[in-house]
């Protein structure tokens, strides 16, 4: 990761645990940070379990990341971007501001032939998208100070592991790359379920408990409040990794050469499809993610996709703003994120193959309406009403 980015690289459980250490390092409780409404639910936690006020910034329909031309980044301290799917957010509109990036789904794309996460003051990766190692971040950053800063931040949270969780989570990342690899989804996904394996979910997000984070928010920026939304899917995202775990991220990272060439063939195909999201046309030679579709009839089409072998996730809907209203700035023209969250359908290039036979027969959702600005009122939230 050092060599790909030029820059001093730590190692961490998980990128979550890389995205608190960044906002606790760069920001000060109370700075408003612009973020994206779209993103996995454990990021708006931290980023109240920092003690930041999160600012919803309107989307942009062409790629889900942050409109940079419809925001006034006077009103905010500091940006956190998302870079959904791969596609990467508008890193450059974003200069004089802090600029944390959230790297976990763009390990593998660059910028005018700069990797992601090196822009800003901060990139954070995930060892568990692209390189599928099941846990594992890394943070990346420029200064040796800040490197050495960190590194003494992570070491006080984080809690002693234990072999047998090492060799279960190893364990399981493999069998899912089996049942990939076998096209054994289907069968998978029931034993998953009926195992509880999977996070109890209201919909697409995890429950948000408004009341008991209320009573969180009364620590922040300390994390440990916040753990029982933040470990949502990775409950050691903050447990030391010993040897097994590391060699096995070691093993997983070296795989990505390989995949490059299939990720970009799968972009291209699935590029060809009315349903893709325009800005999937741009970025034709990068191997993304995930290729977003938009598409009418989703859940439909996921449960289809699952008898073909395709599993489908990395679904955010509904936006952070209605997720958990009182405790965000709302975005001023919120329709194209829920129009968006309602109708994306990730499909993981890799295995563009089997979903072809479903996707390219579906119907492309009606196009947002036109955004109507919501006049520039003060909105309350939780902060407020404290």
């Amino acid at each position: 990761m050092a060599k790909r980015t030029g820059r001093r690289c730590l190692p961490l459980p998980s990128n979550r645990l890389g995205l608190y250490l960044a906002l606790r390092h760069w920001c000060s409780p109370g700075q408003r940070l612009l973020m994206s409404p779209l993103s996995a639910d454990e990021i708006l936690f931290l980023v109240l379990a920092a003690g930041l006020r999160p600012v919803i910034a309107p989307l942009s329909a062409d790629d889900g990341n942050i409109d940079a031309g419809a925001v006034d980044l006077d009103a905010v301290d500091a940006v956190l971007t998302t870079n959904l799917y791969g596609l990467p957010d508008r890193v450059r509109a974003f200069t004089g501001k802090i600029l944390i990036e959230d790297v976990a789904h763009a390990m593998e794309t660059s910028v005018h032939g700069r990797p992601l996460g090196t822009f800003g003051v901060a990139g954070v990766f995930s060892l568990s998208k692209h390189a599928g190692a099941g846990s594992g971040g890394v943070i990346a950053v420029e200064r040796l100070e800040d490197l050495r800063t960190l590194e003494r931040d992570r070491d006080r949270l984080l809690q002693p592991g234990a072999f047998r969780k090492e060799v279960h989570s190893v364990l399981t990342s493999v069998g899912r790359h089996t049942a990939l690899r076998l096209n054994m989804v289907r069968p998978a996904l029931r034993a998953m379920r009926a195992f509880g394996m999977e996070e109890e979910r209201e919909g697409y997000r995890i429950a948000p408990r408004p009341a008991d984070l209320v009573r969180a928010l009364e620590y922040a920026p300390q994390l440990p409040a916040f753990d029982s939304w933040v470990q949502a899917d990775l409950h050691d995202y903050r447990a030391r990794r010993g040897h097994l775990s590391s060699w096995y991220q070691s093993r997983r990272l070296r795989t990505l050469p390989r995949q490059r060439s299939r990720r970009i063939a799968g972009v291209s195909a699935l590029a060809a499809l009315p349903t893709v999201a325009p800005a999937v046309h741009r970025h034709l030679d990068q191997p993304l993610f995930r290729v977003p579709l938009l598409v009418s009839g989703r859940d439909e089409a996921i449960a289809e996709l699952e008898r073909h072998g395709v599993a489908t996730g990395y679904l955010y809907d509904p936006p952070y703003d209605s997720y958990l209203p009182g405790f965000t700035s709302p975005s001023p023209e919120p329709e194209i994120a829920r129009w968006w969250g309602r109708h994306v359908l990730p499909v993981d290039p890799l295995y563009a193959h089997r979903a072809l036979p479903v996707v390219e027969r579906l119907v492309p959702a009606v196009p947002p309406p036109h955004p109507q600005v919501s006049p520039v009122l003060p909105s309350p939230t939780i902060f407020d009403i404290a």
